[in-house]
């Protein structure tokens, strides 16, 4: 689906929630969680505030931080006399709102258009962003770029997991294994730190060059999508479709004649790229 024909049907059929966006002082786009418990069609604010503490949950759930997505504020309300009053509310990311989409009552039928709306921007947002990628002039800053699309999107993940029973952090480095395995031909994380000669200490996604990242960011972003798509359930199930999600994705390098990920080359450390890359912006 190309960005044009996204962008229409995002228009077309889910522009209420566009319609409620606000923008700050600063220029950047909210949502008030009294307007958005509206749209979902809870009459009382207070049967809204369970989903809104779930969604908060999920978003600590996903590594992210609550307070950069959910920011407590007050608001005026009108009363039913013609009064102003002020109120508790929440200012929300639309982050915030697709988690808030996915931890609501799904058998109101704009719940589901929420679920599909947000994902359209999701997916449009992603090719924008390969736009942007596409025109980068070097590999140290396709390097960057893809490190940190994948902490993004490895977020997404473990908060999709989470929803689907892979609850603890024992359970999530199991789960993350087995898409490694898929992905890498039968190697979990430890096995790859020692085909790489990496220390334990070393991050093996700061030591990726751009192939070996973007290989793994299809791997994070398909996995997400089945999880989500198929409605999956259960460790075992979760961890059999990062499996299955990440050997695919080996075939297709492999069909395409590219050299398999465990293969590629260990690269510096992109910390030392993102401390350059730092001064740069600062000098």
């Amino acid at each position: 689906m190309t960005m044009k024909k996204i962008a229409t049907l995002t228009k077309n059929v889910n522009s209420i929630f566009e319609q409620i966006k606000r923008i700050d002082e600063n220029g950047n786009e909210y949502w008030s969680a009294r307007d958005f418990s509206k749209v979902l069609e809870y009459v009382e604010y207070r049967n809204f505030i369970p989903v809104l503490n779930r969604a908060k949950e999920a978003c600590e759930n996903s590594k992210q931080q609550v307070a950069d997505h959910f920011v407590d504020m007050h608001e005026m309300v009108t009363l039913g006399s013609g009064a102003e009053r002020q109120v508790d509310s929440v200012k929300l990311s639309r982050y915030a709102c697709y988690l808030i989409v996915q931890n609501a009552d799904p058998s109101k039928e704009v719940i589901a258009l929420g679920q599909t709306y947000f994902a359209i921007q999701t997916r449009l947002q992603e090719l924008t962003q390969m736009e942007k990628y596409n025109a980068l002039p070097s590999e140290g800053e396709k390097r960057l770029f893809l490190r940190n699309e994948l902490k993004r999107h490895n977020s997404q993940l473990a908060d999709t997991a989470h929803n689907a029973g892979v609850i603890d952090a024992i359970d999530y480095a199991i789960f993350q294994n087995f898409g490694y395995k898929g992905l890498y031909g039968g190697l979990d994380a430890k096995a790859i730190h020692t085909k790489k000669n990496l220390k334990k200490s070393q991050n093996i996604l700061d030591h990726m060059g751009s192939a070996e990242l973007a290989a793994n960011l299809f791997r994070a972003t398909q996995t997400e999508e089945k999880l989500r798509r198929e409605n999956i359930k259960g460790k075992q199930k979760a961890n059999a479709t990062h499996y299955e999600v990440g050997k695919k994705v080996r075939k297709t390098i492999e069909e395409l004649g590219g050299t398999m990920p465990e293969n590629l080359p260990t690269i510096e450390s992109i910390k030392k790229l993102e401390s350059k890359t730092a001064k740069k912006i600062k000098q």
